[in-house]
């Protein structure tokens, strides 16, 4: 068999491959199947009779992508299809960036000097990811300004909070095109809580903690100290106000300043 025979039909497979649709049949419906014989996935926001609460997004081509209007975008493959001759499906992943959907955020994304000293998520203290955590609704007239802060009057010691915002009751993680007029912390805010409080986990309804117009002041206030750890994107809709057990673990990407992230809540 030609080289030239080979090189034709490993480019018409690849090509073939290439044209099917990165899992057409998954439905995102929350349906559950009585007949063992025709299965159907259960994808589920709460666990355990009401204990714990998944509060990451589900990853879909529409969902937001900062700066963008067309959203996320295509980013699984299925280069090798049991439908297509392979042995196993093998799916191939490509986002447009580690901050994409829920995430952290490691002090070398705002700090160069931190970035280049190796700061990056696989240096996150998971300590701090992981433990008592406060969920908070903040005013919805405002961004989180220092006044703002000061007016939620949280205690002493709490090192875990997470702020609903207007961003949840407005949907814009479920919005296909950014928007820049989310709610997030001003300079001003992010200084107070990190100088006023003992807070070391900032969680966030959107894909930043900062908001729009003081998006780099303000995640350098955070990052400042290397203490203070942000995840953005959370899904806190449907969550009762008050105190859980939240989990949080990024990927170990070396080099990388941000991660996608799974975060749950546990009564």
């Amino acid at each position: 068999m030609s080289s030239l025979f080979l090189l034709l039909l490993s480019t018409a497979i690849t090509a073939a491959v290439a044209s099917i649709p990165a899992y057409p049949s998954v439905s995102t419906d929350c349906t559950v199947s009585a007949a063992d014989d025709n299965p159907v996935p259960v994808r589920r926001e709460v666990y355990g009779d009401g204990r714990i609460f998944d509060i990451s997004h589900r990853y879909t081509v529409d969902m937001p992508s900062w700066g963008s209007k067309g959203g996320l975008g295509q980013f699984l493959w299925l280069p090798s299809s049991m439908k297509n001759g392979s042995r196993s499906n093998n799916s191939l992943m490509k986002l447009q960036s580690v901050h994409s959907g829920t995430h952290v955020d490691a002090p070398g994304h705002m700090v160069d000097s931190y970035f280049d000293a190796g700061f990056d998520v696989d240096t996150l203290d998971l300590d701090v990811l992981n433990g008592p955590a406060l969920l908070v609704d903040v005013p919805r007239d405002s961004n989180i300004t220092a006044k703002v802060m000061e007016s939620l009057n949280i205690p002493k010691g709490v090192r875990r909070v997470l702020f609903r915002t207007l961003n949840t009751d407005r949907r814009l993680m479920f919005k296909k095109e950014f928007d820049s007029s989310y709610v997030g912390f001003t300079t001003d805010g992010a200084r107070w809580l990190a100088k006023n409080t003992d807070i070391k986990l900032v969680g966030i309804d959107f894909l930043s903690a900062a908001c729009y117009d003081h998006s780099v002041p303000a995640h350098l206030e955070f990052f400042e100290g290397r203490e203070i750890i942000l995840v953005e994107g959370l899904k806190l809709d449907n969550v009762p106000v008050g105190i859980y057990n939240v989990h949080c673990l990024p990927l170990r990407l070396l080099g990388s300043e941000g991660s996608p992230i799974r975060c749950i809540l546990i009564k």
